[in-house]
């Protein structure tokens, strides 16, 4: 299994908007195509104006494989562009768990 942890520094003042956005318009495709869901969360301390995203996966390719089928989604591309201009930053990393972790 791998976690891909994604983080986007949202522009200031549009935190809410993007959460309800993506909550009614991202979310719904993302639980389609995507992985397991593990959550979204939003920064309390440190770097301000950050969402980070997790998703599980089997492995790398099957990671690719189902954001390709989402990427290919009609809803996926509509909230691509009106999600324009929402982020100043993104990151993205690729988590594999530890023998001893709780998630594996």
């Amino acid at each position: 299994m791998i976690i891909d942890h994604r983080t986007y520094t949202v522009k200031h003042g549009l935190m809410e908007d993007y959460l309800m956005r993506f909550e009614r318009d991202a979310l719904p495709v993302q639980l389609r195509h995507l992985g397991r869901y593990i959550g979204t969360f939003k920064s309390d301390i440190g770097p301000q104006n950050q969402v980070i995203h997790l998703w599980a996966y089997e492995d790398i390719g099957d990671r690719e494989a189902r954001r390709a089928a989402m990427a290919a989604d009609p809803e996926w591309q509509a909230f691509l562009v009106s999600n324009r201009g929402t982020f100043v930053e993104q990151e993205n990393k690729i988590l594999k768990p530890t023998a001893f972790s709780l998630l594996r």
